[in-house]
């Protein structure tokens, strides 16, 4: 019961013992009765479908899955464009969102890189129930750095990225979505029941060609446009099908310590995503990885998106204000982006997020 509503009951029972009247009495305390259990039923359904409060879905996201997902990927070696490592691991993404009933659709394109490299890129699209109009858009990048420009030993800085934080991560999550929605699929259809998520339709889209951005030991001018170019070629050549309402891009979602500030151009572009998204997280019990607090502005494949195919679309991505090597982490175009410094912790927070954000639709 709020305070105002006690304020009034006060008022009321005064009024009611002022008067000389025993049945005006009466009723003044009936009506007051009555506003006060109005007043509980309006409040119990703004807590059962306000913003402040919600219920945490019962679906569990798997962290030990997506960690497997992230170590298959590493398992081909650096996906770095042009190489058989790149090739075969999209080769496996693809049949991955197959086994789990999605419609997948292979955007190649030839695309020059910053110093005229001519990158064999593939964009790989999968739909879970494609012929559903409202439409989330998950997406994040699949490819690695071709060079370990950040890292402390200047040795290393031509070194290719192993990409298990910064690429493979992202693709990670997005795997074990769909596997979960498949699998809640295949249990409804057993207790012969309609599936919960008939109304639920997603666009998987893994970026490629992310991360052949201008190194730092490069002359060439650094402008952003060398950066995200699969999602560029993406945004700027829609598949056809129904466009999604909004975006959610995961880079960088399995780091140790990673906490999740509210991205600068997320703001700008998705502000009402991004609390969706953050309230999700704290319904589902992982509001201490997404703090209220602004992050940096990032150049992202969700740059793009918004830009170009006018998707509002947010990016979650890892903020760490003290790290002296990165505000991206200690890892970040290192050699040691590696499976050593996946938390699974981490993996569980942003996965139980995105199914609360999915079945909150």
């Amino acid at each position: 019961m709020n305070y105002y509503a006690l304020s009034i009951l006060a008022s009321l029972r005064s009024a009611s013992e002022q008067s000389s009247n025993p049945h005006y009495a009466l009723r003044i305390m009936h009506y007051a009765l009555c506003f006060l259990l109005l007043t509980a039923c309006n409040a119990t359904k703004k807590a059962d479908n306000g913003e402040a409060e919600g219920k945490a879905v019962e679906i569990e996201f798997n962290a030990d899955s997506a960690y497997a997902f992230t170590a298959a990927q590493c398992d081909f070696g650096p996906r770095t464009m042009n190489s058989d490592a790149h090739e075969k691991c999209g080769m496996w993404i693809a049949e991955k969102f197959k086994s789990y009933g999605c419609s997948v659709e292979l955007q190649k394109a030839d695309l020059k890189g910053y110093d005229g490299t001519i990158l064999k890129s593939t964009n790989i699209i999968a739909r879970y129930n494609p012929d559903v109009q409202q439409r989330i858009l998950i997406c994040a990048h699949w490819d690695s750095r071709p060079w370990a420009d950040n890292d402390p030993d200047e040795a290393n800085h031509k070194t290719p990225v192993m990409a298990a934080n910064d690429g493979a991560s992202g693709v990670a999550i997005m795997l074990e979505v769909a596997r979960l929605l498949s699998q809640e699929d295949v249990d409804s259809t057993n207790a012969q029941q309609p599936s919960p998520n008939a109304s639920i339709g997603i666009d998987f889209v893994c970026f490629d060609a992310e991360d052949w951005g201008v190194p730092t030991w490069s002359d060439a001018e650094d402008d952003g446009s060398s950066w995200a170019l699969g999602a560029q070629y993406w945004a700027s050549h829609l598949p056809q099908g129904h466009k999604p309402e909004f975006g959610i891009l995961l880079d960088m979602v399995g780091g140790e310590g990673a906490q999740f500030h509210k991205e600068g151009m997320s703001q700008r572009y998705a502000p009402n995503i991004v609390s969706k998204v953050w309230k999700a997280a704290k319904v589902a019990g992982y509001g201490s990885f997404f703090p209220i607090s602004e992050g940096g502005y990032v150049n992202d494949d969700h740059v793009p998106v918004n830009d170009i195919a006018q998707i509002p679309t947010i990016d979650i991505i890892p903020y760490y204000p003290d790290c002296q090597a990165s505000s991206f982490g200690p890892t970040w175009h290192t050699i040691n982006d590696t499976m050593e410094h996946i938390d699974k912790a981490t993996l569980k927070a942003v996965g139980q997020t995105l199914i609360q954000v999915i079945y909150g639709e």
